[in-house]
C-alpha cells in the first residue's frame, strides 16, 4: 500500500496499546489514533472533501494534529500544514494558492483561520473552518462512525504541501509525495536507530518539516512515543526529557543552545537520552561539542529542506566524526556541488550543492516557473554552498543569498559565526552584510550574549562589543571579520528556532 496512512494501520495492529503521543498528562495509544483518523476521514466525507482535495490544519504540536493529519491522508486527501502564526492576509494567500477545501484551525487561531478563510472567499474559494476546541470537537470526532480502510493511491501523488518561508518572495508549496515521505522516514529511522517503546521529542513543530517526518511519522512507522511540547522552552523540554525518559532528541541549533544555558540543566536527570539530532540550520562546532559533554550523548547534525522531505545527508552512529561537516549522502540520494553553470566544480572547491534521489519534491504546486528554475536538469538546486573532502563528507559554507561581497571578495557568513562562538560571551550570533559605499558590502555581526556577560551600562556594551570585536580580528582575515557588533537582547527566530536573518537590519 503507497498510502503513508499504512504505517499507522500497520503500528495500530501490531501494537496497540502502546503510547503513541504523550502531551503532559494525556496519552493517546496508536489503536486510538487509528480510530480517531478513521473518524476523521468520515468528517472529511460528511464536509464533501474528496480524493486529491488539500485540506489546511493550522495546529500547534497537539494530539489532534496527529489524528486529523493521519485521517485526512487514509482519506486520500492532501494535507496542508500551516504555521499557527500566520495572520489571516497570510492565511488567505495560503489557502487560494493550495486550493483547500477545509481547514482545521486550533481555538487560539481560529479568528485568523476564518479571517483568512473569509479573504480567501473574495477570490472565489469556498473554505469551511472546522474549530478544533478541546472537548467540543472532540465529541464531534467521536460522533463520527469511524472508516476503516485506507484510500488506495499511487506512490506519487501529493500527500503533503509544505509551504516555504518565502525567504525569496511569496511562499511556494513543496508538492511532496507518499513515496517522497515514506521512504524519507524509513530513512529518518534506521540512521537514528529508532525502536518500538522508545520515547521521541516532539518539541519541533510537527507543520515543519523536519518535525514531521523525523519525530511523527518515523514514530508513528516504528511504535516510537512522541511526547509533546506545543511552544519550545528549555526549561520544560529539559522537564520532558526527565519525567519521560527520552532517547533521541530532534531539534535546531538554538534548541540546544538554550537548554545548554539554562540554570536547570545541571541538576536534570539527562541519563536517558541516546542521541541527538540537529538539522534545520548551521550547528557551531563550539555547541556540538559543549552538548556532548554536558549532556553525555552523540549530537549527530544531518542535512535538509522541505523541498527534499526533509533528509539529504546525515552523520551516522560510528563514522570518524568531523565536526562542522553535515555528514553523506543518504541511501537512494546522490549529491554535486555545482557551479553557475551546471557544471561540478573539482573536490574540496565551493558550489551549490544539488541533489537528485527519491527526497525530491515533486516540484512548486501550481508553478512550473519556479519548479524549472529550482530542478531545471532533474538536479535540485538548494541554494546552499558547499563542498566535499577527500572522504566524500560535505561542508556547508552558507546560503547562496547570504554570501556577503565585500569589495572583490566574498566573505561565508557561517564561518565568521562559527569563531564568534567561540568567544565565551556569544550566546548566539548571525552576520549579515550592510550596504557600504566604499566596499559595496560590510561585514556586520550581531550577538546575542550569555545572561552572566550582559553589561550594567551603555559604556560596558561598547567595551564588550569592542572586545568581540578584536577577538574575531584576531582570527579572521582582514577582508572577513566584522566592522560592527551590534548586541542585542535575542535574535529574531522562526517557529522551530532558526534564526532568521532576513529580519535583522543594522
Amino acid at each position: 500500500m503507497s498510502n503513508l496512512a499504512s504505517n499507522l494501520v500497520a503500528t495500530a495492529s501490531a501494537h496497540p496499546s502502546a503510547v503513541a503521543i504523550k502531551l503532559d498528562d494525556v496519552e493517546v495509544s496508536f489503536g486510538a489514533l487509528e480510530v480517531l483518523s478513521q473518524n476523521i476521514a468520515t468528517l472529511l466525507v460528511e464536509m464533501g472533501v474528496g480524493r486529491g482535495d488539500r485540506v489546511a490544519l493550522i495546529l500547534p504540536n497537539i494530539p489532534q494534529m496527529a489524528f486529523i493529519y493521519y485521517g485526512v491522508l487514509r482519506h486520500g486527501a492532501v494535507v496542508v500544514p500551516l504555521n499557527p502564526l500566520l495572520k489571516g492576509r497570510e492565511v488567505a494567500y495560503h489557502l487560494v494558492d493550495s486550493g483547500a477545501k477545509l481547514v482545521f484551525a486550533w481555538e487560539g487561531v481560529l479568528a485568523e483561520a476564518q479571517s483568512g478563510a473569509d479573504q480567501a472567499g473574495k477570490d472565489g474559494a469556498t473554505v469551511d473552518v472546522i474549530p478544533v476546541d478541546g472537548a467540543a470537537f472532540m465529541q464531534r470526532v467521536a460522533a463520527a462512525e469511524p472508516t476503516p480502510g485506507l484510500v488506495e493511491v499511487d506512490g506519487s501523488a501529493t500527500a503533503v504541501l509544505l509551504y516555504t518561508s518565502g525567504t525569496t518572495g511569496r511562499p511556494k508549496g513543496a508538492d511532496l509525495s507518499h513515496d517522497n515521505l515514506r521512504r524519507n522516514t524509513e530513512i529518518s529511522r534506521d540512521l537514528m536507530g529508532i525502536k518500538v517503546g522508545e520515547v521521541l521529542f516532539g518539541g519541533l513543530p510537527f507543520f515543519h518539516i523536519f518535525g514531521q517526518t523525523c519525530a511523527l511519522n518515523a514514530a508513528v512507522l516504528t511504535g516510537a512515543t512522541v511526547t509533546l511540547l506545543p511552544r519550545f522552552e528549555p526549561g520544560k523540554a529539559l522537564e520532558i526529557i526527565e519525567r519521560d525518559g527520552v532517547t533521541v532528541f530532534e531539534g535546531v541549533p538554538t534548541m540546544y543552545i538554550a537548554m545548554l544555558r539554562h540554570s536547570a540543566v545541571s541538576q536534570t536527570n539527562l541519563g536517558s537520552l541516546r542521541v541527538a539530532v540537529s538539522g534545520g540550520s548551521a550547528l557551531p562546532v563550539e555547541v556540538l561539542r559543549e552538548f556532548e559533554r554536558v549532556f553525555e550523548a552523540d549530537l549527530l547534525e544531518g542535512y535538509g529542506l522541505s523541498e527534499t522531505s526533509p533528509i539529504v545527508s546525515f552523520n551516522r552512529v560510528g563514522d570518524v566524526r568531523k565536526p562542522g561537516s553535515i555528514g553523506t549522502p543518504v541511501e537512494g540520494v546522490e549529491v554535486r556541488m555545482l557551479d553557475t553553470d551546471g557544471a561540478d566544480v573539482p573536490q574540496g572547491e565551493v558550489g551549490e550543492l544539488s541533489v537528485r534521489g527519491h527526497c525530491v519534491m515533486k516540484g512548486y504546486w501550481n508553478n512550473s516557473e519556479a519548479t524549472a528554475a529550482a530542478i531545471p536538469d532533474g538536479w535540485f538546486r538548494t541554494g546552499d554552498l558547499a563542498r566535499f573532502d577527500e572522504d566524500g563528507a560535505i561542508f556547508i559554507v552558507d546560503r547562496k543569498k547570504d554570501v556577503i561581497l565585500r569589495g572583490a571578495y566574498n566573505v561565508y557568513p557561517r564561518e565568521v559565526e562559527e569563531v564568534l562562538y567561540e568567544h565565551p560571551a556569544v550566546a548566539e550570533a548571525a552576520v549579515v552584510g550592510a550596504a557600504d559605499e566604499l566596499h559595496g558590502e560590510e561585514v556586520v555581526a550581531v550577538v546575542g550574549l550569555k545572561a552572566e556577560y550582559v553589561p550594567a551600562d551603555d559604556d560596558g556594551r561598547r567595551a564588550l562589543s569592542d572586545e568581540i570585536l578584536a577577538f574575531a580580528k584576531e582570527r579572521l582575515a582582514a577582508y572577513k571579520y566584522p566592522r560592527r557588533v551590534v548586541l542585542v537582547d535575542q535574535l529574531p527566530k522562526g517557529p522551530t528556532g532558526k534564526i532568521l536573518k532576513r529580519e535583522i537590519t543594522v
